[in-house]
Formats: C-alpha cells, sequence, structure tokens
C-alpha cells in the first residue's frame, strides 16, 4: 500500500518525522522534581544496561516479547512510522524493524541506546534509529507517528500521565498506541511497590490496568482491547540482574519466606516452584487509538 492510498483509505499513515529544531533529537530535563528521579533511572539503568544486552541474563525481558509482538500484530503495516518510547534496548522496535517502514526507539540513558544500537547493528537492521530524549518531553511535532508504543516505562517514570500525553500528542489520527507494563492486580493487599523498590530504587508505582486505560482516555485516546496475565518469577535471578546488595537480598527473602509460611503479604504473591522461592508479576498490553 502506497502512502498516499493508505491516506486516502482512512488508514494511519505518515511521513518519518523530524525532531524540533532539526540536529540531535535531545530532550533536556528542566523540572528539578523530574531531573532527581530522571538521574536516577539513568544511574541503575546504566549499571544494568550490560544485562540488558546479555541473553544469559535477560530472559525474563525476552520471555514475554513474543506475546507483545502477537497483540501488536493487527497494528503491524509496511508503511508504519513507529515511536517507541522509554524504549532502552529497544527490543520492541528490533523485534518489529522489519515489519514497519522505519522505527525511533528514544530513551534517556545512553548506555541503554548504545547496547540497543550495536544489537541492531549486529543483526543487519537498518531502518531504526536511536534519540535521547524525555519521554514526558518527546522532541517530536503533533501527530508525527503512525505507531506509538511503550513497555515497561510507566511504573518507572514519576509522571506516567505525562508520559501518556506525549505519546498521544505525536501519534497521527487513528494511529495505534499500545501500553505494554506491570500492573498492580485489583484488591492485591500488601504494598509491592515498596519491594520493588528495594530491588531497583528506580522503581516507581504500579499501576492498575483501568488506571492506565484512564490515563490513555483522558489524553484524547480511546482505549480498544487489552490483555491481561500472570508471570511466576524466581526470585533469585530478579535480584541478581539488577545487583541488589546481598544486605537488601536477604531482607526481601525473608519477607517473601514468611508469607509463604502465612505471614503478612509483601504483594509480590510469592509461591515455592519445586523447592526455589519465586513470586509473581501481572503484566497488561492496553490498545488504544488516537483522535
Amino acid at each position: 500500500m502506497s502512502p498516499r492510498s493508505a491516506v486516502q483509505s482512512g488508514r494511519k499513515r505518515g511521513k518519518i518525522p523530524g525532531n524540533r529544531g532539526g540536529g540531535v533529537a535531545v530532550s533536556p530535563v528542566e523540572r528539578s522534581s523530574v531531573e532527581s528521579h530522571g538521574d536516577r533511572i539513568v544511574r541503575e539503568f546504566t549499571r544494568q544496561a550490560e544485562g540488558f544486552a546479555d541473553p544469559r541474563r535477560n530472559s525474563a525481558l525476552t520471555a514475554q516479547l513474543g506475546r507483545l509482538v502477537r497483540f501488536l500484530e493487527p497494528e503491524l503495516d509496511p508503511e508504519d512510522v513507529m515511536l517507541e518510547v522509554a524504549a532502552g534496548t529497544a527490543l520492541v522496535s528490533r523485534a518489529v524493524a522489519g515489519r514497519v517502514r522505519h522505527a525511533t526507539a528514544l530513551d534517556l540513558t545512553p548506555a541503554m541506546l548504545a547496547e540497543g544500537k550495536r544489537a541492531a547493528d549486529a543483526s543487519g537492521v537498518t531502518n531504526l534509529t536511536f534519540t535521547r530524549g524525555d519521554a514526558t518531553d518527546l522532541p517530536y511535532l503533533d501527530r508525527s507517528f503512525t505507531l506509538v508504543v511503550t513497555r515497561f516505562s510507566l511504573h518507572q517514570v514519576e509522571a506516567p500521565d505525562a508520559v501518556v500525553r506525549e505519546m498521544v500528542r505525536v501519534a497521527r489520527p487513528g494511529a495505534a498506541i499500545v501500553v505494554a507494563d506491570l500492573v498492580r492486580p485489583d484488591g492485591l493487599g500488601g504494598d509491592p511497590d515498596r519491594i520493588e523498590r528495594l530491588r531497583d530504587p528506580s522503581h516507581g508505582t504500579l499501576r492498575t490496568e483501568a488506571a492506565i486505560a484512564a490515563m490513555l482516555t483522558t489524553a484524547g485516546a480511546e482505549v480498544r482491547r487489552a490483555e491481561r496475565f500472570d508471570v511466576v518469577r524466581p526470585l533469585e535471578p530478579w535480584l541478581e540482574f539488577t545487583g541488589t546488595p546481598p544486605e537488601t537480598a536477604a531482607a526481601v527473602r525473608k519477607e517473601m519466606e514468611a508469607e509463604v509460611a502465612g505471614g503478612a503479604q509483601t504483594g509480590m504473591r510469592p509461591l515455592m516452584v519445586d523447592g526455589a522461592l519465586h513470586f509473581t508479576h501481572t503484566h497488561a498490553f492496553v490498545q488504544a487509538t488516537a483522535g
């Protein structure tokens, strides 16, 4: 389908966008509160970047990637111009780059972008560009992209509603917007965010699926479909991935063991699998259409 015929048929299409003012698309973080949390994110993910690039260590990140690609399937088109927001190493962009015209991966952490670019270059991906920028202040004009995606970002950032507003702002009318994130199940006891922050100080707050849908609606998009599922993960590799200090890891382990034995709820829904301590994450994929 040509770009012209796509527009005439009412489908979501567009040209490869530029950034405001041209040049390198870098969006400086201006507000001190965002700077503080942004600095924390950059510090933690710079430290973790090598692990994201190591297939022996990042299996938990790639395990559900195929499921997300299948969820994206109805939205993918060879003429799409895609933006992945808070992309990290651009796992999603790299997974679908061969099925869109162009993809841009934007992230705040240079080390994550560098790992992603190395991987893209090694696999011969030529229609993917990497940009350093702030997800709450995207360096693109309104209505620039025909597919906008973010994965595992809203629970990290300080202002998830601002990220969603920006995603909707840069999406062309009729464009698909997809949020894939960890979510807090309704009625969950305990405080999973406290445990998550012990392991990763850059963790923000888990939202419910309904809260994410409300953000999209408030920003002017129409939620069309969603998928939610639980993933049971072994505790030790999760703690090791972020280099959790031994004393902190021991405290987390002790709380989860106590809950398994009938103690206070942590919000992590721990359980024993084959004699090893595991916990439960809930994932949600939410797809909306820009107005």
